[in-house]
């Protein structure tokens, strides 16, 4: 990268740290259960909501206590389903839509990140009604209250629910990516590990890990707080202790519940702290490919904790301590590789990829592109890299350059 485009990203970076605590960011206010959503509907006067989820989970024992608890409080809802696996304009347009017709007044997402994200834009197009969603693209673009918002998550991994971020997929150029407003923050959240015990193990694996990548890469940026710095070296403790034993035992509740409190403390903490490379690339491969976002990070963290290198060893070392990965008596520099080792082992017992071989070598230039955009100047990443830069670690992820 040249100098002057360093100094850009880094003096932009520098003023985003010095203004994030006169922000005025938020936490959900968490329920215990669906009936207390209910309650606050009911406290709103709110007469007609919008369920936004997907039809597998219409048929959790959750999912059904939430229609008899709205039943019985003589509140009409309205279910969507029809999303696809990366949530594209036209299911946000499609949710609008039934919204509008049914006079709906407020919204509550059941489900993973995807579908928590889809109804965040829906509420901002409910609001902003002649705003598209591309418009939306970027920072602080709606900047006006979103209908009542609930966030049930069903995976422990996005944190969705605590984050100021929506993410969303061009249906025409595949391109993926963020909408970032204060807004965006639900109000309300539900945290019960009994929406997740029916995870699938390659799901548990996979958003377990994407937590792990919004913990770890919030905490090696350059504008985290006292605060998220707790809240990541916390969740990377709880996904340590508890990501491998929900895969292994599904129905462990402690282990369950643990992995919700750590994705959402991560989530917490991120969208203070902004995340980095991993994420800018892995949105350009799940858009492009159809990949799962907490697969594809997976996949390419360690590529980029060891490109880091020097620069953040310090750091992984610390996480690799707190969460007994490794011992300070070992040192920083074994400690940090250790770190990275056991993000290779998990994903080598998860049983997912070393590399990601799909990608086309003629899509790389456009993809890196898309990376450069979305990260820089935003995201105050360990190292700044440029699009060629970007574009050879494709090429590593992709498994033709060591």
């Amino acid at each position: 990268m040249n100098l002057f485009k360093k100094f850009y990203c880094r003096f932009y970076q520098f003023i985003m740290k010095i203004i994030i605590p006169f922000l005025p960011y938020r936490k959900p206010k968490l329920l215990d259960d669906v009936h207390d959503a209910v309650d606050n509907l009911k406290l709103n006067n709110k007469k007609a909501v919008l369920i936004v989820t997907t039809d597998n989970l219409v048929k959790l024992d959750n999912f059904c206590k939430l229609k008899q608890s709205l039943e019985d409080a003589s509140i009409k809802f309205y279910i969507f389903t029809n999303l696809v696996s990366n949530p594209t304009i036209q299911n946000v347009e499609d949710g609008v839509k039934i919204y509008k017709q049914n006079s709906c007044s407020s919204i509550i997402s059941f489900g993973g990140g995807s579908v928590i994200d889809t109804a965040k834009i829906i509420g901002a197009r409910v609001v902003k009604p002649k705003q598209s969603v591309g418009k939306m693209k970027g920072l602080l673009k709606i900047r006006k209250n979103l209908p009542l918002f609930f966030a049930i998550p069903t995976t422990a991994g996005t944190g969705s629910e605590a984050t100021v971020t929506a993410v969303i997929t061009d249906d025409e150029t595949h391109q993926k990516y963020t909408i970032n407003d204060f807004c965006l923050i639900p109000h309300y959240a539900i945290l019960n590990y009994k929406n997740i015990l029916s995870l699938p193990k390659h799901l548990t694996a996979t958003t377990g890990m994407d937590a792990l990548t919004h913990a770890v890469e919030s905490y090696i940026g350059l504008s985290t707080t006292r605060e998220t710095r707790k809240l990541s070296e916390n969740a990377v403790k709880l996904i340590v202790e508890n990501l491998k034993l929900s895969f292994d035992e599904p129905n462990n509740s402690v282990a369950r519940k643990n992995m919700l409190l750590a994705s959402y403390k991560a989530g917490l903490s991120f969208t203070k702290s902004y995340v980095g490379y991993i994420h800018a690339v892995s949105h350009s491969l799940s858009g492009e490919y159809n990949l799962a976002h907490g697969f594809v990070n997976a996949v390419i963290m360690p590529f980029f904790l060891k490109e880091y290198g020097k620069c953040i060893e310090k750091k992984l070392a610390k996480l690799a301590w707190i969460s007994e990965i490794a011992k300070k008596e070992e040192g920083i520099e074994i400690s940090s590789q250790k770190f990275i080792s056991w993000i290779e082992q998990m994903n080598k017992y998860f049983d997912l990829p070393k590399h990601l071989t799909m990608i086309n070598e003629n899509d790389i230039s456009k993809l890196s592109s898309l990376a450069d955009k979305e990260a820089n100047p935003l995201y105050p990443v360990p190292k700044l890299m440029d699009k060629k830069e970007l574009a050879k670690m494709y090429y590593k992820i992709k498994g033709e350059v060591n």
